[in-house]
């Protein structure tokens, strides 16, 4: 089984390259303002307090890919309830950021220019994209009692924010000399939750210091399962057609107009909707299910927004005084309409 390690070296990205990619990133930032829902996601933000999680990450088995995970972006549009449904409550309808695939998100292109007004900050980061990483991986200490587990042992975790750069920082330390993911000398990563006032806390989760090796039973568990292609589990890229509605229902969802299924049903539905099978959010969220405050993104891991907020306007910003929300709303779409009708 030994040989497995090797070949893996052969087609994975190297430390160095991972490390030289996310400088890229870095320069790049710094430079410049789904497959089917199962139980093979680990719910570690179920753990109890106090608890930790160890888990041993894996490659991605697209070779294309420099990392061992994928970043996904989604956007929250709520609405007031769904049209025709007298008793329906406020839902949310997640939407695909196409910045995740480099292309310009028409939500976020708006959305943006918001940040220049103060009165709109609180109205542009509830529009704001929400990232998670999609790894894959074994979990070797399981603090959890699940009633059941799948029979691959390979797991998918999506991991937040608050998680992923306790990840990066050590990618980045050059104490590491072996990539995390290797099969002989990789590192272990242990998920540990505390609390900070309200909220899960995650940051004294770490990567062991000492090196090990993977066991005879997860070599067979790859051998005989193989490793998820990460991307597979992104949602599907927007056409133009897509494109056109998610810019149609956030216009209605900013104007607090209700959800239009016989418009926008075949495309993106709230999760749950008459058994929509289109519910395959790994997210750790309470997703689209109908809360009492639609602009609250109600997440189940950190109890707080999956936020990666854009950088404070550096232009100046507007002094003027807060109005209504509703009126500030109307505001905007005018303003949006406006652009439209002048293209």
């Amino acid at each position: 089984m030994a040989h497995i390690g090797t070949e893996r070296k052969n087609i994975m990205a190297s430390l160095a390259e991972i490390r030289a990619k996310l400088a890229q990133q870095e320069t790049r930032s710094s430079g410049s303002n789904g497959g089917g829902r199962d139980n093979a996601v680990y719910p570690h933000w179920d753990i109890p307090e106090n608890a930790t999680a160890r888990v041993r990450f894996l490659p991605d088995a697209d070779a294309k890919n420099d990392f061992f995970w994928v970043e996904r972006a989604m956007i929250r549009l709520p609405f007031s309830g769904v049209k025709g449904q007298s008793s329906s409550k406020p839902v949310i309808v997640q939407v695909p950021c196409v910045e995740m695939y480099n292309e310009t998100c028409p939500i976020l292109t708006e959305v943006r220019t918001w940040f220049k007004d103060k009165s709109l900050e609180e109205m542009g980061r509830k529009y704001w994209k929400k990232r998670s990483y999609i790894f894959q991986g074994f979990v070797r200490e399981n603090p959890l009692a699940e009633d059941s587990v799948p029979e691959n042992p390979i797991r998918r975790f999506v991991i937040s924010p608050s998680i992923y750069p306790l990840i990066i920082a050590a990618l980045k330390d050059p104490d590491i000399e072996e990539i995390p993911t290797d099969y002989d000398r990789g590192l272990d990563f242990s998920i540990t939750k505390t609390s900070k006032g309200q909220y899960a806390d995650y940051a004294t989760s770490k990567w062991a210091r000492k090196e090990s090796s993977l066991t005879q039973s997860e070599r067979a568990a790859i051998d005989a399962f193989g490793l998820f292609d990460l991307k597979s589990f992104l949602p599907k890229k927007p056409g133009d057609a897509e494109l056109k509605i998610i810019k149609e229902m956030f216009e209605a969802s900013v104007d607090g107009a209700t959800y239009d299924e016989s418009r926008w049903g075949q495309y993106y539905k709230p999760a749950g909707l008459r058994g929509d099978a289109a519910d395959t959010d790994d997210m750790p969220v309470a997703r689209s299910t109908p809360t009492a405050r639609p602009q609250v993104a109600s997440v189940k891991e950190d109890s707080a927004p999956w936020d990666e907020e854009p950088q404070a306007a550096s232009t100046p910003v507007s002094t003027a005084p807060k109005t209504d929300s509703n009126a500030r709303a109307a505001e905007i779409l005018s303003q949006i309409r406006n652009r439209k009708s002048a293209e």
